[in-house]
């Protein structure tokens, strides 16, 4: 969620200062952008997973804090409700067996987590949201003890200026109204992070724009939400109300959600940041000493602070980020569209098949955004989030197709061919990209496991539905730690 914060007020002096800082920190890097000050010798990629804790119940343990503290692991941290933890992944290179790397340390790190956070009443469980929640853990209390997550809060829905209103219509119907932004903590997510050049940066978003949708059908893994069942991802419709600061008027009136797929295939990383500081206003107006111009005239990297932390309260689903690490800045693509899990094999694949993918599709001759509409991979988001393996998308030269046909016959060989200019050894491109394939051929997601073992314990028989999603999510985890991918899971 981004760094502390300790304040608690802000005045309209404040939100003032901070929009002509943020905009000095935008005229800063627009100049960097020209001048080339970026870091690109060795091209780094990044993991973040959210997690989820639960009790020997199998319902959510309240025991963020606790469990970090068992831990005692700098690559866990805080997420916004008590029952969440985070993990972040040192970044490395994906050549060669990388992304076996990637896969071992996260592993280690579950392991030795799990064992730890165990002794403390808690356990990790890898899934987009937590089937047992109910609506009693949507309340204030459910926040984790950390300053920035209360000014959020308290900044989301001053800016509302009433109660957060959940409708989410799938399967089944869902109408909920909140109080607090914790609904927002019932998603987890993981997070590939790409470092891309200046000017890499505009094919390497558009393609992950383009492709976002297939990304969800393929690795879904939220059907139910406070006990219904709603879309094969849930978490996109949750986070995009969850986070939403308008209120039905200014909705009406066509004013940009803060959860945003965006509305145009860019030119420039600029047009993202741009946009950002011209479409909404300041969520947490905390402003710094640096001044970014002067820091750029001593030769020196800036930090650009503000222009941060608003790009932090701005939820693209393919987020630019600026960094700066060891006095040298960088760009990054941050692709934010999974949920987390089912293992970590599946996580793994996933992110073969993204970074395979949108590398094949930037480089091409004749990219793929030009010839479709954005309103187009926009529709296809939201009918992959969903339909899952039912969606039907659209994609350029094929029209309307199924999206596991468009996956086996048409991009799977696209994500191979990427991983090889990545230089990826052929076992690892063979043994992530086959997870994908299986998926697609057995039509079996996290999702769609989920929903069949849910109902073979919960139609036809005497079992309460709260019973029912508890022994599904029991038999999940049970599955979780053998590591083999979702679409080789008995429903049992």
């Amino acid at each position: 969620m981004g760094e502390d914060v300790g304040r608690q007020e802000f005045t309209r002096a404040d939100r003032t200062k901070y929009r002509t800082k943020v905009r000095r920190c935008l005229d800063a890097f627009e100049r960097m952008l020209r001048e080339a000050q970026f870091e690109f010798d060795r091209p780094m990629t990044g993991l973040e997973i959210e997690l989820n804790l639960v009790d020997g119940d199998n319902d959510p343990a309240l025991r963020n804090a606790e469990a970090l503290a068992a831990i005692a692991d700098p690559a866990f941290q805080t997420e916004l409700g008590q029952w969440n933890l985070e993990i972040n992944l040192a970044p490395r290179e994906l050549d060669g067996a990388g992304v076996s790397a990637f896969e071992e340390d996260v592993r280690a790190s579950l392991n030795a987590a799990e064992r730890k956070a165990s002794a403390v009443g808690a356990h990790l469980a890898m899934i987009g949201i937590l089937p047992t929640l109910r609506l009693e853990h949507m309340s204030g209390h459910a926040l984790s003890v950390n300053p920035r997550y209360e000014l959020l809060n308290d900044q989301i829905l001053a800016a509302r200026g009433e109660d957060l209103h959940l409708a989410i219509t799938g399967t089944e119907r869902l109408r909920v109204s909140c109080d607090t932004i914790v609904p927002e903590a019932a998603c987890t997510s993981t997070q590939f992070h790409l470092q891309v050049s200046p000017e890499q940066f505009p094919a390497m978003w558009n393609a992950a724009q383009a492709i976002a949708g297939v990304q969800i059908a393929v690795g879904a893994n939220s059907p139910f939400l406070l006990g219904k069942q709603l879309w094969a991802e849930t978490r996109i419709a949750l986070f995009e109300q969850a986070t939403d600061t308008r209120s039905e008027e200014l909705k009406a009136q066509g004013v940009r959600p803060r959860v945003w797929f965006g509305e145009r295939w860019i030119t420039s990383i600029f047009d993202l940041f741009e946009e950002n500081v011209r479409y909404f206003p300041a969520l947490l107006p905390i402003v710094s000493d640096e001044d970014p111009v002067e820091v750029l005239d001593q030769g020196d990297t800036p930090e650009l602070a503000e222009l941060r932390l608003h790009n932090g309260t701005i939820y693209r689903w393919n987020r630019p980020v600026y960094d700066v690490v060891r006095g040298r800045a960088h760009l990054r693509v941050e692709n934010r569209v999974l949920p987390a899990g089912p293992t970590v094999a599946d996580t793994l694949a996933n992110g073969a098949f993204y970074y395979g993918l949108v590398r094949t599709l930037a480089e091409e001759d004749r990219p793929v955004w030009t010839q479709m509409s954005f309103s187009a991979a926009e529709e296809n988001f939201h009918a992959c989030a969903r339909d899952g393996m039912d969606a039907q998308v659209y994609w350029p030269g094929l029209g309307h197709v199924p999206v596991a046909e468009l996956v086996l016959r048409r991009l799977l060989p696209l994500a191979y061919e990427g991983l090889r200019r990545w230089n990826v050894d052929t076992a690892e491109q063979e043994r992530l990209l086959g997870i994908i394939e299986q998926r697609c051929t057995r039509r079996q997601t996290g999702s769609d496991w989920q929903v069949a073992a849910f109902r073979k314990r919960f139609d036809g028989t005497a079992m309460e539905r709260g019973e029912a999603l508890r022994g599904m999510l029991g038999s999940y985890v049970e599955h979780m730690h053998t590591n083999e991918p979702v679409h080789t899971w008995a429903v049992d």
